[in-house]
C-alpha cells in the first residue's frame, strides 16, 4: 500500500486548510484509515481516524474543528482543518493500518504552517 498526502501550505490563525491522501496498491487490506502529526522532537499523535469498525476518533484538541471525511471505493481520506491554531502547526502524517499481519503504512507528510 502507497499513500499520498496532499493540501498542506501556511495559513493565518483561523483559516482553513484540507488535507488529501490516496492510497493505491492492495488498497483492500487496509483496515483503518486517517491522519497523524508531529513536530519536531515530539511524538507522532493520532489526529482523526476511521477505525477498523468505520467509527471516527479525533485528538481531543481538533474536536469541533477538524472533520475527517472519505471515499472509501477510491481508499482517499480527507481532512479538513478549519479555525486552526498555531499548535496546530506540525507534519501531517497520512495512515493506513492492515489486521493480517499487523502493518501501519504511512504517507510523506505534508507540512502545516499556521501563522499567529
Amino acid at each position: 500500500v502507497q499513500l499520498q498526502a496532499s493540501g498542506g501550505g501556511l495559513v493565518q490563525a483561523g483559516g482553513s486548510l484540507t488535507l488529501s491522501c490516496a492510497a493505491s496498491g492492495t488498497t483492500s487490506v487496509i483496515a483503518a484509515m486517517g491522519w497523524f502529526r508531529q513536530v519536531p522532537g515530539g511524538p507522532r499523535e493520532l489526529v482523526a481516524t476511521f477505525t477498523r469498525n468505520d467509527q471516527v476518533d479525533y485528538v481531543h484538541s481538533v474536536k469541533g474543528r477538524f472533520a475527517i471525511s472519505r471515499n472509501k471505493p477510491e481508499a482517499t481520506v480527507y481532512l479538513q482543518m478549519n479555525n486552526l491554531k498555531p499548535e496546530d502547526t506540525a507534519m501531517y502524517y497520512c495512515h493506513a493500518f492492515d489486521w493480517t499481519p499487523p502493518l501501519d503504512y504511512w504517507g510523506q507528510g505534508t507540512q502545516v504552517t499556521v501563522s499567529s
